[in-house]
């Protein structure tokens, strides 16, 4: 019994390796996506529909972004996704300010990510690399939208931090955070 229990220690690495089938020199066959059970079974695998629009003005520029509402459209986000339009974006907003992090697992074209305070200000731009699933995370507390756009937009079209970002029915407050 003694000897049995000091082994039982190995199963889990025994069975991985039956799993994957590899020996003492590694994989040579890849494995069946069927087989490989997900990293995490709670993201997304396809890219979701077009999301309902609302214009939205960053000084004299306009632009048209998605807007992702729920927690599953702010999960999914542009993942799957392979490209936007030039004036497109996909704006996240959140219950209250915080400290966010994106990342671009899943997501195979390159983006730019603003940060917004509760005013409609543009806290921080950052790129976003495409598949890179190291999170980006934001410098300060105060983020509560998040607005991304295709990589470069925001210099092409001289968008700088510390301005303000409005919908068609005015400040982003007023548009999506009246009544909390």
């Amino acid at each position: 019994m003694i000897r049995l229990v000091k082994y039982l220690r190995f199963i889990p690495i025994l069975l991985v390796a039956a799993v994957c089938g590899c020996g003492g020199h590694g994989c040579t066959k890849p494995v069946s996506s069927a087989t490989v059970p997900a990293v995490n079974p709670g993201l997304p695998t396809a890219a979701q529909p077009k999301l309902q629009t609302m214009k939205l003005w960053l000084g004299a520029e306009e632009l048209v972004a998605e807007l992702a509402l729920t927690g599953v459209q702010q999960q999914t986000g542009m993942m799957f996704r392979t490209n936007m339009e030039e004036n497109a974006g996909m704006l996240f907003p959140f219950t209250v300010p915080q400290r966010v992090g994106f990342w671009m697992m899943n997501c195979p074209m390159p983006l730019s990510a603003a940060y917004i305070d509760p005013d409609g200000v543009i806290l921080e731009i950052h790129p976003l690399e495409a598949q890179n699933t190291n999170t980006v995370v934001a410098g300060s507390e105060r983020v509560q939208f998040v607005l991304e756009t295709s990589q470069g937009w925001f210099g092409r079209h001289n968008v700088r931090t510390g301005m303000v970002v409005r919908t068609e029915h005015g400040t982003l407050a007023n548009t999506f955070l009246r009544g909390r």
